[in-house]
Order: structure tokens, then sequence, then C-alpha cells
């Protein structure tokens, strides 16, 4: 299996999405990419293990994509591996009631990671500059004052989100956490495909909605969202990483690899020592437990 240079992926200045691959040839079976990703996942661990003891980061993973781009499958797979204290994934769907009585970062942020640990986002607060830009009738709902109808949802308005997403990404990671963030690029045409074996498989039936079809019809929309959010808000202590997601293996193999790869260059995240006192001691524990 070929080797990847992790910064193809990253975003550092402003792109086109439809100039951006949603396919990469690793030049490997299935069964190598598997493999190669089970090795990356178990170096993870052993990172995140020392993160945990170490208490001093955390990690915040953002994953995003159209219906349909992998998104919980490659939860699952990146980080089945990993010791499940040091793994918290929340799943944000449509607001909840309690959640539209405050802003819109309110719920991500009581969400966050505790040092130590990772923090995983499975949709995230850009779904506030993607769902609601194509369908700005949903901002009516956030009862913000001076919104009162959709002529007040302007350039404006947009503009002050984006500055306060990214004012609250720069005020957690100069505070400790470390941010990653995913835009799995799936082309259409693969999506079309995927809906299509939630039809044909009956055990796939129940992730099918019409409203993914009338969802799909604005794919053009998401694009252009998609877009311009990455464009405004990929930074240096926040950067995003497009990755091609027609594959599903190798999509979770990319993202496995961009966390390693980053990671790895912390070098002072490791596990603390034990103090003079008790190192010295070491022996004398060890023959009173044998003695027992």
């Amino acid at each position: 299996m070929k080797d990847i240079n992790i910064q193809e992926f990253k975003i550092e200045t402003p792109v086109k999405i439809k100039n951006l691959p949603t396919s990469f040839d690793l030049d490997a079976s299935e069964k190598k990419i598997e493999d190669g990703l089970e090795d990356v996942c178990k170096k993870l661990g052993k990172i995140q293990n020392a993160m945990y003891a170490h208490g001093k980061y955390a990690v915040l993973i953002c994953i995003q994509g159209t219906d349909t781009a992998g998104k919980d499958s490659l939860i699952r797979e990146v980080f089945k591996d990993l010791n499940a204290r040091g793994v918290v994934v929340h799943s944000f769907k449509v607001p909840t009631e309690l959640e539209l009585k405050h802003d819109y970062l309110w719920r991500h942020y009581i969400a966050l990671p505790a040092r130590g640990k990772f923090g995983v986002f499975n949709r995230t607060h850009y779904e506030n500059v993607l769902v609601t830009r194509v369908h700005p009738e949903y901002i009516l709902g956030e009862h913000l004052p001076h919104v009162n109808s959709l002529d007040d949802i302007n350039d404006e308005f947009w503009e002050k989100r984006f500055r306060q997403i990214n004012d609250f990404e720069k005020h957690i990671a100069e505070n400790g956490t470390i941010i990653f963030k995913f835009f799995l690029h799936l082309s259409k045409d693969e999506q079309k495909n995927r809906l299509l074996r939630r039809l044909d498989k009956p055990n796939k039936n129940w992730k099918f909605s019409p409203s993914d079809l009338k969802e799909r019809e604005l794919w053009d929309a998401y694009q252009e969202c998609y877009e311009d959010a990455i464009n405004r808000t990929s930074k240096p202590h926040a950067p995003w990483y497009t990755i091609p997601a027609d594959d599903k293996a190798t999509a979770r193999y990319i993202v496995a690899r961009v966390l390693l790869d980053t990671l790895k260059t912390y070098k002072d995240i490791k596990e603390p020592e034990l103090d003079d006192e008790v190192k010295a001691n070491i022996e004398i524990y060890r023959t009173q437990l044998q003695n027992e």
C-alpha cells in the first residue's frame, strides 16, 4: 500500500470543491487497507492512553458530509479499538426545544471533550451554516433578536455567524483542544448508489427517508455552502481536511492517518513519570504485595 502525505488533504488556501477528488487510490486491496487501518488505530490508541494520563490536551474531531457519506461507519471503525473511557461521541440531530432556548453553539460547547479525551462530533456546529443556509427558514425557529423575517437573514448575518464559529474554535484551541475537521467528500453518483442500496437491502431500509431525495435535489446548494464554510474557517489552529469518500475503507484510513501523524508531532504528550519517592520504593511495594 502506498504511503500518503496528509498535507494533500489539508485545506490551506481557498478551494473549489468541484475540483477536489472524491476518490483516492491507495494501490491496495480492501483487506490490506483494513489491516493498515488496524495498525494505525493501535498506534492511535497508545497516544490516546498517554493523553489520558498526561491530561493537558483534549482532541475534538468534527465530521461533516452529505447523507450517505459514511460518517457513522467511519466513527465505528476508526475508534472501536480505542479505550472506551477516552472517547466520547456526540451525534447532533435537529435541535431540541431546550437547545433552541440557548444560542446555537451552546449544545456543542457543553459536549466538548475534557482534557485527556477524544470528542467526536457526528455532524457539528457547522450545520448552523450549512443546513440553515440552504433552509434559512430554520433560523426563525431560533427566536433571535433582530431576526423577524427571512429578509433579516442576509450576508451580514452569515458573516457574523462565521466570525462566531471562528472565535469559538480559536478560544478552545488556545485552551488546550486540538481540533480536526473532516469533510467526507462524496460524489453525487456514489450517493445515488448508496441510496439505492438502502432501498435494495431490507436490513438497510430503515436508513432511507423520502426527505433524502428532497435534500439531494439541493445538492449544488449544499456544495456551495460547504465550499464557503471550508474556505472561511480552515485555520492553522482548526484546519479542514477534505477526505475522498467514494470508497469507505480508504476514507477511514486517511482520517486515521491524519489523526496519528498530527498527534505524533506533539512531543510533550507523554505519560507522567512517578515522583522520586515512589520510584525509589518500587521494590518495597512489590515485596509488600508479594508477601500478602
